[in-house]
């Protein structure tokens, strides 16, 4: 990845769709910027020992966060089977090796977020989810905007302290 890619600037007055999936948008826009400039090599380092976290496994652990709340649990798409991980390794979309690229998992986590538009297009906050996660059986779509500006929220917070640990580099 050579160039910063455009962020979405969320507004101060919108109304409340418009300003979840703004503050969604800028979020999924600044883990991407964590990663330019960096080859694979780079976004496979690990942050600090004993931690294995990378750039890497972040941006392919929210390939799986997408896959799971907006189409296993919003749509109920329940063939929609794992990425990266599975029962024997729940960590593993975390996990990189030599032959994890950012080409491959970049364009997965962006056709899982084309995915995500696509099942909450149309569909009102309030709209239930067709699947469940863990014992709810039921979100609405409100409670899962929320939950994926946290759960990104929370992890661009590891991405900048990662991409300082790398080659200094702060903001974006």
């Amino acid at each position: 990845m050579t160039t910063n890619p455009e962020r979405t600037i969320p507004p101060t007055t919108a109304g409340e769709r418009a300003m979840l999936e703004s503050w969604l948008d800028f979020h999924r826009e600044t883990l991407a910027r964590k990663c330019v400039g960096l080859d694979d090599k780079r976004l496979r380092e690990a942050s600090a020992p004993p931690s294995a976290l990378t750039l890497l496994g972040l941006v392919r652990h929210m390939a799986e966060v997408e896959r799971h709340w907006f189409r296993r649990v919003l749509a109920g798409e329940q063939e929609a089977g794992r990425i990266y991980y599975d029962e024997a390794d729940k960590d593993g979309d975390f996990r990189v090796s030599e032959s994890d690229t950012w080409e491959e998992a970049h364009a997965t986590w962006q056709a899982e977020i084309a995915r995500a538009r696509e099942n909450a297009a149309g569909r009102s906050l309030d709209d239930l989810s067709a699947g469940g996660h863990r014992d709810i059986e039921s979100f609405n779509l409100r409670w899962i905007y929320v939950h994926m500006i946290e759960e990104y929220a929370r992890h661009n917070g590891h991405a900048d302290l990662i991409r300082e640990r790398i080659d200094g580099a702060t903001g974006f």
